[in-house]
């Protein structure tokens, strides 16, 4: 046991990296893949999955579609979202795709605070467009240990889909930035996960699989069970190799887990009166 209660695994393991062939297997006999929640039904075509010889046969007709969804003011949580994106691309049959949320500050007040022109190149979110991911990874940075104020717009704008369970099932994590080394960056992560659990959505920390870099005390670094993260200090410190690496993990080992769920199960709603 570590101080404080907490388990504290081995300082000399080495990062976790899922073998392609440790995927567990579901027993789904239909070659067509359905998803059926609260009398919704949702179909992917990303994995079809069949018997041959008792033995469970898939095969992904397209890529799986990781959004890595993200609010960035000076551009640091921006930069773990890109080298996120750089770990999910790395697995074979995932692609990451980079989306932002809007601003909710005046163009006057983000002139006075000194915030830079951001890369159009990476388009605005919609919420019906988060559906249409297979996995979804949000980053932001704190506001007095929880997320900023322009991502929880974002997550307050999804009542929709939340009537509807549209993200039930759907795996998620975090990252995160923070101006000080006591600044948030496990809290604003944990304060998140609220916003999970209400849609349904499975949470997936990183947890301590990036091994003996998580132990590592010889540099400032962001990060944290929870998921990857960066100090950005008063706005002029850039993100630090360690601080990329964590998120390039991250983003490789989300790939992984949304690979275990290519094969989705039905939900089955058995209570419908509520009983």
């Amino acid at each position: 046991m570590g101080k404080g209660g907490g388990c504290l695994p081995s300082k000399n393991r080495q990062p976790l990296v899922a073998s392609e062939q440790d995927e567990p297997t579901n027993p789904v006999g239909d070659e067509s893949v359905s998803v059926t929640i609260e009398g919704q039904s949702r179909t992917t075509d990303a994995a079809a999955a069949q018997f041959q010889d008792g033995v469970l046969q898939r095969t992904l007709t397209k890529k799986l579609r990781i959004f890595i969804v993200f609010y960035s003011m000076y551009g640091h949580v921006e930069s773990l979202a890109r080298r996120m994106k750089k770990g999910v691309d790395g697995i074979d049959g995932v692609e990451g795709v980079l989306y932002r949320v809007a601003e909710t500050l005046e163009t006057e007040v983000l002139e006075q605070m000194k915030v830079p022109t951001r890369d159009d190149g990476i388009p605005l979110i919609s919420v019906e467009e988060l559906v249409e991911a297979d996995g979804l990874l949000f980053g932001f940075p704190t506001r007095y240990g929880c997320m900023a104020a322009q991502m929880k717009a974002f997550f307050d704008s999804t009542g929709k889909l939340w009537t509807e369970q549209r993200l039930a099932g759907v795996p998620a994590g975090f990252f995160v930035s923070t101006g000080t080394q006591g600044g948030g960056q496990e809290t604003t992560a944990w304060t998140a996960i609220t916003q999970l659990v209400h849609h349904g959505m499975i949470y997936v920390p990183i947890g301590y699989t990036f091994g003996a870099g998580m132990f590592k005390m010889d540099a400032l670094r962001g990060g944290s069970p929870y998921g990857a993260g960066v100090f950005s200090g008063d706005g002029t410190r850039e993100p630090s190799e360690a601080e990329l690496a964590l998120a390039e993990h991250q983003g490789k080992y989300m790939a992984l887990m949304v690979r275990r769920f290519a094969v989705p199960h039905s939900f089955p709603n058995d209570h419908k009166d509520g009983s």
